[in-house]
């Protein structure tokens, strides 16, 4: 063998666990999705499976976020390290950012800045994580919680959200999943995948069966805010005083600037039940070995959160309102896809998925493949965040693409549809 290598035997693999859980990510299903897509197709590709409005240029974030970030770097102050729960400043602005709609202070104490909210689920369920403990997860869900809690080894029990109800979770079930080894509830509000937007009703229900049963909510709340229909958004921090409660989020969503990488993981939790418990030295051990968001990103948190207008808050929330009434309005026009109610927050909506109407679908990752193959339009499987045969439609994009979309959709039904 060259370099007198002799040996045809090696002592590495692949983590097959790494591998498996990876592949559960809505990222993996859409790149999939788009190595599908026919080359010789001239038209542009259509995508309504992702959550990231900025590809879309009158998404764009405002100028006092790219000021923000601008004046941050030119000062210098911003190119060291920072601590491993964020800097001062920033955790300080967050704090009084959200608690703008709370009825107690948030201290920066209990704010730790994340890459993101994808990394502050990673650390809450790598915290929480212990021998036999179980977590229960909304069906259908973002299928990050799944892969994390995989990972590190935290059982699953999933609960429904129902579509006739507006996408409640089933409390019933709740009741009957959780045992003493349940450690949290997920809720997600606004809504991914389902663009709900729960009650402070139903959210008080939720943090009283939460402090029955002794666990803590997990309230992932991304898209805050962006709320467009008869309800307001209500952050379950208001009902911390009920159970503890601990905020996932981040400007990705209501900025437009996923790209950024800033997010907060918050403890809602007036009486310290989660300090009692060590659960605060669990959240800090980990980011002690895990990496921090960028500085100069930190240090434009205060100019972004305390400068930026309601104007252009309103600007966003009014093209979502626009798209989604679009969107709901051509769901009806398509047999073999039917929408249980209409999208009043986030970016996203639900529709079923009617195989009896269709040949030679399979099932919805099938339908999927083949529309991006035929049509260059990407949507996102049901079966990707939990729901087999329902499909996940973004409608964060130009009205123009939207119209271009769903008109490639009907053709698509149309080749498709089972003869009568």
């Amino acid at each position: 063998m060259e370099n007198g290598t002799t040996t045809s035997k090696w002592n590495f693999k692949e983590n097959e666990k790494l591998v498996s859980v990876s592949g559960l990510t809505v990222r993996s299903v859409l790149n999939k999705l788009m190595s599908g897509v026919d080359p010789a197709d001239t038209r542009p590709v259509i995508p309504l499976g992702h959550g990231d409005p900025s590809a879309f240029p009158c998404f764009r974030t405002t100028p006092v976020a790219e000021d923000a970030i601008s004046d941050a770097v030119r000062s210098a102050k911003f190119n060291g390290y920072s601590s491993t729960v964020g800097i001062l400043p920033a955790r300080r602005a967050v704090a009084e950012y959200l608690s703008q709609d709370l009825p107690y202070k948030l201290s920066p104490d209990d704010v730790y800045l994340t890459i993101g909210c994808n990394q502050a689920i990673e650390i809450l369920l790598n915290a929480l994580a212990r021998p036999n403990a179980n977590i229960l997860l909304p069906t259908p869900g973002f299928p990050y919680y799944e892969t994390w809690a995989g990972f590190s080894h935290l059982e699953m029990r999933h609960f429904n959200l129902l579509p006739e109800k507006e996408w409640e979770v089933d409390l019933n079930m709740v009741e009957s999943l959780a045992d003493e080894n349940t450690v949290a509830i997920v809720i997600i509000n606004p809504g991914n995948p389902c663009g709900n937007v729960y009650t402070d009703q139903h959210l008080k229900k939720v943090a009283e069966m939460a402090r029955k049963h002794g666990i803590l909510v997990i309230a992932d709340e991304v898209y805050a805010h962006l709320t467009f229909g008869s309800k307001p958004f209500v952050p379950m921090g208001i009902f911390g005083s009920i159970a503890p409660v601990i905020t996932l989020g981040s400007i990705s969503k209501r900025w437009i600037v996923p790209g950024w990488r800033l997010g907060w993981l918050v403890t809602n939790d007036p009486n310290g039940i989660l300090k009692e418990h060590g659960v605060i030295d669990s959240i800090t051990g980990y980011l002690n070995i895990s990496s921090d968001p960028a500085t100069f990103i930190q240090g434009a948190i205060p100019q972004i959160l305390q400068k930026t207008k309601d104007d252009f808050f309103s600007k966003i929330v009014n093209m979502l309102r626009d798209d989604a009434d679009i969107v709901y309005d051509r769901i009806k026009d398509i047999p073999c896809i039917t929408c249980p109610s209409k999208p009043e927050g986030s970016m996203f909506v639900m529709v079923k998925l009617h195989l009896d109407l269709l040949e030679d679908i399979e099932d919805d990752l099938d339908f999927c493949y083949k529309l991006a193959k035929e049509e260059s339009l990407i949507t996102l499987p049901g079966v990707a965040v939990g729901l087999k045969n329902w499909l996940r439609i973004t409608f964060a994009c130009e009205p123009s693409s939207l119209e271009d979309g769903f008109q490639r959709l009907n053709a698509f039904y149309q080749r498709h549809a089972k003869k009568q």
